[in-house]
């Protein structure tokens, strides 16, 4: 299923270039590569990144599938039903209306062309229209300045820091909270 079509259009276009779809059993043959790759988890995580086997991460989504607290989609390019890579929303707290969201872009050949912010504004859209949430919350590591610079354009707000949560490559770094509301959200449209 596609939320383009379930969506309302509030002021915008749609995305020209991706969609989010739900997860099809083809697609994860490249979800089983990506999270084997360090550099992949390196990023998209604060959990360590060690590669995972097919059955863990079979396990992952399959919570993902089967609980209320989450809905993931794969991020696909339009023009030729390419999935490049997962976003969705896990820890969601339907009776205060909040989730932390998240995003990977898993093809590093495709990183950096915009596909991202793409994705995030789907995400938003989705779950301030579709899901009713007030507020939208992501953890993103420090080091993590793309990112970062893709969720401050995007309107989200930086709002604390887990000081020094995150041992990578023997060093310590810092893990930020960002948030945004749907009041905040709606002024940027």
């Amino acid at each position: 299923m596609n939320i383009i079509d379930k969506r309302e259009r509030r002021q915008k276009e749609p995305s020209p270039n991706v969609e989010l779809r739900k997860i099809e059993k083809d697609d994860m043959k490249d979800i089983y590569r990506w999270f084997s790759d360090r550099e992949f988890l390196k990023y998209y995580d604060y959990v360590p990144p060690i590669p995972l086997s097919e059955a863990e991460v079979d396990k992952i989504f399959d919570d993902y599938e089967k609980n209320e607290e989450s809905d993931v989609f794969s991020v696909r390019l339009i023009e030729n039903n390419q999935i490049i890579g997962i976003a969705g929303y896990d820890d969601i707290v339907k009776e205060n209306k909040v989730a932390t969201l998240f995003i990977g872009i898993g093809d590093k050949n495709i990183r950096g062309r915009g596909y991202g912010s793409e994705a995030l504004s789907l995400l938003l859209e989705y779950g301030f229209n579709d899901l009713n949430f007030h507020r939208i919350q992501l953890n993103v590591l420090e080091f993590n300045h793309a990112a970062i610079a893709l969720y401050e354009k995007a309107g989200f707000i930086k709002e604390g820091t887990y000081r020094e949560f995150v041992l990578r490559d023997e060093r310590r770094y810092d893990l930020y909270l960002y948030g945004i509301l749907r009041s905040e959200w709606s002024k940027i449209l």
